[in-house]
């Protein structure tokens, strides 16, 4: 727990009366911004304001939220100023005893029956954003119909309409409650994840929990379950350490050594807010996403007997699709963001869900990506089938034929970015001289070539880069095409 004196101290202190932002936009997964430039205690306020006039307009405000925060700069006391705005507005509160997971914030909004949960995290973004994610009844995230509602409630409110109560004031009301969600969280994943086969292979596991709120959940279930675990970073650091909390290759390097030190089995890794994942091998080798799950994808199939296909997203791997045509199952393609795929979870018309952005949900779970889930599922793979992540590629690619795939992410200036859109609207004949036999253009531009090599390029929702997804049967192949890729956007 940190929330320590910061919440014995009146939140005003810490609030500027500063200038209110105007255009709040929900990306992909919430509004985020920097810290004290757009991120300020008064649009925090008009934010949550927002999401109260919705709640209430909706006629679900007394089912109330559940209220959590990463451990980011200050997170838990614009959670603070959160609680004083659903107080004020008479909604009722469960408030996190400390830092949450994303993905356990919407695992206590389904639990309890609440009609939405507001989390302070910017998740994976650097440490000088933060954010404020909003969550639906179903525990996933709001869908763009709910953000588009509450992004026009802001606009038509004037920052004096915003309605506070101080915290101890509400928590003598009965109107904020303390609550921790572990225990109950952990027995839900039980329900899932195959504890015994865990316990059996005797798997050392190196895990890299980035400074967030993964620690305490990821790691103890781990050895709850009798993993010999090696957590690293697994305390508080608002800086992460100086670098994104993102648990991608380039942030990994401490994991990579302690895991051939270790003579570890598995390296897991975890994001700020734990709703993302990362993998490497036995060498300390990192693992795509991609990869990783078009594996969870046929290992699921193969042992858990559930009926129904996949739905990923338009720039993850067509690896998944040969998976899914291998085993009979239909796949469902979506944009880019987990509040598309996450339907797919609720309607029980896909075993998994899954996007190349270290995102992943399976059948009777939530619609929200759960990086912790998919630590612990990759875990019981390889304890199973007692084979390395490499080796267990082998086997895929026996089955159903290579296919290697890479992300770049691609910064550009405003105007830069504008003019590679406009190009990439009129496709060429060949892109790094294989054939374009298709154009897709449901999120961003996907040119589909000859030899089901296929590039794609999009904007992020949350980050001021253009995202450059690429996949090829051959590395060679996949090189050519990053070479042509990033050949391009020089010529801009």
């Amino acid at each position: 727990m940190f929330l320590g004196e910061w919440l014995r101290l009146p939140v005003p202190l810490f609030a500027s009366k500063g200038i209110f932002m105007t255009d709040i936009k929900f990306g992909t997964s919430g509004w985020r911004g920097i810290l004290a430039e757009d991120f300020t205690f008064p649009n925090a306020r008009l934010v949550c304001q927002g999401i109260a006039e919705y709640l209430k307009k909706e006629g679900i405000a007394s089912k109330g939220v559940v209220i959590g925060y990463d451990t980011r700069f200050f997170s838990e006391v614009f959670a603070a100023t959160a609680a004083e705005v659903m107080a004020g507005n008479g909604i009722p509160c469960k408030f996190s005893t400390r830092d949450i997971p994303t993905p356990v914030v919407g695992f206590a909004i389904v639990a309890g029956q609440h009609a939405g949960g507001i989390n302070i995290t910017a998740s994976h973004n650097p440490p000088e954003y933060n954010g404020i994610k909003f969550s639906p009844a179903n525990g996933g995230p709001a869908p763009t119909p709910v953000t588009n509602a509450i992004e026009s409630l802001i606009r038509g409110l004037p920052p004096q309409e915003v309605k506070t109560m101080p915290l101890e004031a509400a928590r003598q009301q009965g109107l904020v409650k303390d609550f921790d969600p572990q225990a109950d969280y952990f027995a839900h994943l039980k329900t899932l994840v195959d504890t015994e086969v865990l316990g059996k292979f005797g798997l050392r596991v190196v895990v890299d929990l980035l400074y967030g709120t993964g620690r305490e959940y990821l790691d103890t279930f781990l050895r709850d379950a009798g993993v010999m675990v090696d957590a690293l970073h697994g305390y508080r650091d608002p800086y992460f350490g100086g670098h994104r909390p993102e648990p991608s290759e380039e942030f990994l390097h401490d994991m990579s050594e302690r895991i051939k030190w270790g003579r570890a089995h598995l390296g897991l890794a975890v994001d700020a807010d734990a709703d993302r994942f990362g993998v490497m091998d036995s060498r300390g080798v990192y693992q795509e996403a991609n990869s990783v799950l078009a594996l969870l994808l046929d290992y699921i199939i193969e042992t858990r007997g559930w009926e129904g296909g996949v739905a990923r997203s338009v720039a993850t791997t067509h690896l998944i699709d040969r998976v899914a045509k291998y085993h009979g199952r239909p796949v469902f393609v979506t944009k880019v963001g987990f509040k598309f795929l996450g339907e797919y979870i609720t309607s029980g018309q896909a075993v998994m869900v899954g996007e190349e952005s270290e995102g992943f949900s399976m059948k009777n779970h939530l619609p929200e990506k759960d990086g912790i889930l998919a630590g612990l599922m990759v875990a019981e793979m390889v304890a199973r089938r007692k084979k390395d992540i490499p080796q267990l590629l082998e086997d895929l690619f026996a089955k159903v034929g290579p296919l290697y795939t890479k992300r770049v992410n691609l910064r550009l200036t405003p105007q830069a970015k504008e003019r590679l859109l406009e190009k990439l609207a009129n496709p060429p004949q060949s892109f790094a001289g294989l054939a374009v036999i298709g154009h897709e253009t449901l999120d961003g531009h996907k040119y589909l070539l000859e030899n089901d090599s296929w590039v794609c390029l999009r904007p992020s929702g949350t980050e001021p880069v253009v995202r450059f997804y690429l996949e090829a049967p051959t590395k060679e192949g996949l090189e050519r095409l990053q070479q042509a890729g990033e050949s391009m956007v020089k010529e801009l």
